[in-house]
C-alpha cells in the first residue's frame, strides 16, 4: 500500500498537441493495443485519445510502446463489447508536452464524477428504484494566490478568454498521476480576506475520464 500526501504536488496544463496519428484499430483488451504506423511515441508518454468509443474518448492515457506500428493504452480496458464494440475501434492520438505549472495553488479540490442516477416508479410496484445512469460532469477547482504579473497566469486568462481546450496533469509527491482534458478558465476578480493571502479561482471542466497512474 503506497500513502501520498498534498504537500510538493504539482498541477499543470497544456496546451501543446502534436499533429494527430492515425489509429486504424485497437483490440478489445486490457489495457487495448493500439495500431498506429510509425507512430514514433516513447512508453510514458501521454496522448489524447480520439474515439468512436465514448467512454474513452476526449481522454489522456500514457501508453507503453510495443513497436514501431502499435502502443498499449495504459488505464483503458475495452474488453466489455457491449460498451467497446470492435466496428468502431478506430480513432487518432496526439502526444502532449509542453507543461506549464500553474502557480501559487493554494487548495485544490475535485467535484463530480460521481455516479448518477433516475428514479424509476414502476406502477406494481410500491418501492421505487434507483437506476444507475452514468457519472455526472467532472470539475477541478484549483484556488490561486493571486499575482497577475505571473506569465502562466497571463496564459490561462488567454486559454479562457479564447474557450480552448487544455490538457491537465496533478502529480503528487511520489510519483502519482492523474491526467484529464477539457476547458479551463481562471477568474481575474481576487478574493480578499483578513489575515489570507489574496487568491483567485481557476476550474477545469473535463470532457472525458479522469484517469491516475
Amino acid at each position: 500500500m503506497a500513502l501520498f500526501f498534498p504537500e510538493g504536488s504539482s498541477q499543470q496544463f497544456s496546451q501543446t498537441f502534436a499533429a494527430a496519428k492515425v489509429i486504424s484499430a485497437m483490440t478489445n483488451a486490457n489495457p487495448v493495443v493500439a495500431t498506429s504506423t510509425a507512430h514514433g511515441y516513447t512508453t510514458g508518454d501521454p496522448i489524447l485519445l480520439t474515439s468512436l468509443w465514448e467512454d474513452a474518448t476526449d481522454t489522456v492515457f500514457e501508453v507503453e510502446v510495443i513497436d514501431a506500428n502499435s502502443f498499449k493504452i495504459l488505464g483503458l480496458d475495452a474488453s466489455d463489447t457491449n460498451f467497446f464494440p470492435a466496428g468502431s475501434n478506430t480513432g487518432t492520438a496526439q502526444k502532449i508536452s509542453g507543461f506549464t505549472a500553474i502557480p501559487q495553488v493554494l487548495t485544490i479540490s475535485g467535484s463530480g464524477g460521481d455516479p448518477r442516477f433516475t428514479d424509476v416508479q414502476l406502477l406494481a410496484k410500491r418501492n421505487a428504484i434507483k437506476a444507475p445512469t452514468g457519472f455526472n460532469a467532472t470539475t477541478v477547482t484549483i484556488s490561486m494566490a493571486h499575482d497577475a504579473s505571473l506569465p502562466a497566469y497571463q496564459t490561462m486568462l488567454n486559454i479562457t478568454r479564447a474557450l480552448r481546450k487544455v490538457a491537465f496533469k496533478q502529480v503528487i509527491a511520489g510519483g502519482a498521476r492523474t491526467y484529464g482534458y477539457g476547458y479551463l478558465a481562471v477568474s481575474e476578480m481576487p478574493k480578499l480576506n483578513s489575515n489570507q493571502v489574496n487568491a483567485v479561482d481557476a476550474a477545469m471542466s473535463l470532457l472525458g475520464r479522469a484517469v491516475s497512474y
